[in-house]
């Protein structure tokens, strides 16, 4: 059985790859700050994995790899948690030196921290590691700046550990969705036109089963022609 390490499983894009990878027979353990919503989320799934916690937080970290570390082997790696930082979202001019140490501590630094801890189960079953990044980790928008420049350092860390270590490794953007996340990030306004979170998850699916060479990718451009349901659809 394949296993998977999903973080921020408990809403959004986390979720909805969670439960698709449940359905197709993977194990998969996933963590989410908030203990009830977590829970709810992995609610009557089978071969999930609930840890709750902040995965900014070593002991955390700690946890979760001793998780996998019960399995063996790690198949797929997805660091999906993240933080937009300060709310409402400012300009730089307006962000603390501490705010913005503590959105690149959650957006890239504890990434690259777990990362670590898991590279002798990634090696073990030849794993991929796989990074949820943004748009805005190379576009240019106002009061984005602390958010994507940790996902800017994300996709540099994720590339990076791969040439270094000798694994397969993305850094992909999943484009606008519709997620409590994103509405944070535009409050008031109506996203109800945003494609929803499952609606990405078979270009993610795609990219693990095909296995092209590490890089970045977009969402977009890796959805396949027709999204199959069947478990040949990803193959870590």
């Amino acid at each position: 059985m394949p296993v998977a390490l999903v973080t921020g499983g408990s809403a959004g894009l986390g979720r909805a790859l969670v439960h698709a990878l449940s359905a197709r027979g993977w194990v998969v353990v996933t963590d989410g700050r908030d203990v009830d919503r977590l829970a709810a989320a992995a609610a009557d799934l089978v071969g999930v994995v609930p840890i709750a916690g902040d995965v900014a937080d070593p002991d955390h970290r700690a946890a979760l790899a001793r998780e996998v570390g019960w399995h063996g082997r790690l198949d797929l790696l997805v660091h999906n948690a993240s933080t937009l930082g300060p709310l409402p979202m400012r300009p730089l001019r307006e962000t603390a030196v501490d705010d913005l140490l503590g959105a690149w501590h959650v957006n890239a630094a504890a990434p690259l921290a777990l990362t670590t801890l898991l590279l002798p189960h990634l090696r073990a079953a030849d794993g991929v590691v796989l990074s949820v990044s943004s748009d805005a980790a190379v576009e240019h928008y106002e009061t984005w700046g602390a958010y994507a420049a940790g996902k800017a350092a994300l996709e540099h860390l994720t590339l990076t550990l791969g040439v270094e270590e000798g694994l397969t490794t993305y850094a992909v953007d999943p484009g606008d969705m519709r997620t409590a996340m994103h509405q944070d990030a535009f409050p008031g306004e109506d996203i109800s036109d945003r494609p929803t979170p499952e609606s990405v998850v078979p270009s993610l699916l795609a990219l693990v089963r095909k296995r092209p060479p590490s890089g970045r990718y977009r969402a977009a451009d890796l959805a396949p022609a027709t999204a199959r349901p069947d478990a040949e659809e990803v193959v870590a």
